[in-house]
């Protein structure tokens, strides 16, 4: 099942949402520059948790590539900065409560869980080219090696357009 509204070629919209230290983030204040874009429930929830710790772990490795990650989930910028203090996290995460952004990238979903149906964020993730491009979509990602998989996409496409 495909869950994003965009797929690989198109153009990223422009947003902008808060970050956790309450700054004004706009999407376009990374071209030139390639971009991890990840969408991803909840603060502090272990699969959350382990994702953000990855690629906090492993952002040295993607910013040798001139990448920034950039993680997007329903929570606040007041949770977003504990759950940064909390597991030092060093990836950029941005607040979308109202989850407009969510819900224009197609992620924000009826879920079911247990027998129950619950909204919430279908873990995903895109990268995004220098000029604005998508060139790698993941839906429904399974957080176990994932970091790993949007790295060594980012070095094959972006050894491709030297």
């Amino acid at each position: 099942m495909r869950y994003l509204n965009f797929e690989i070629g198109d153009k990223i919209p422009e947003f902008s949402l808060k970050d956790a230290d309450g700054d004004q983030i706009n999407i376009k204040d990374f071209m030139g520059k390639w971009l991890v874009l990840y969408f991803y429930p909840r603060d502090n929830t272990p699969g959350c948790t382990k994702e953000a710790v990855d690629f906090s772990n492993y952002l040295e490795e993607f910013k040798k590539y001139n990448c920034q990650i950039v993680g997007v989930s329903p929570d606040t910028e007041e949770k977003h900065a504990n759950f940064k203090e909390k597991n030092d996290l060093k990836v950029i995460l941005l607040s979308d409560p109202e989850h407009s952004i969510l819900e224009k990238f197609g992620v924000w979903q009826l879920k079911k869980n247990y027998g129950k149906e619950n909204w919430g964020v279908v873990r995903s993730t895109i990268l995004i080219d220098p000029n604005g491009i998508i060139k790698k979509v993941w839906e429904n990602v399974r957080v176990k090696d994932h970091v790993l998989e949007v790295l060594e996409s980012l070095k094959e496409l972006s050894n491709n357009r030297e």
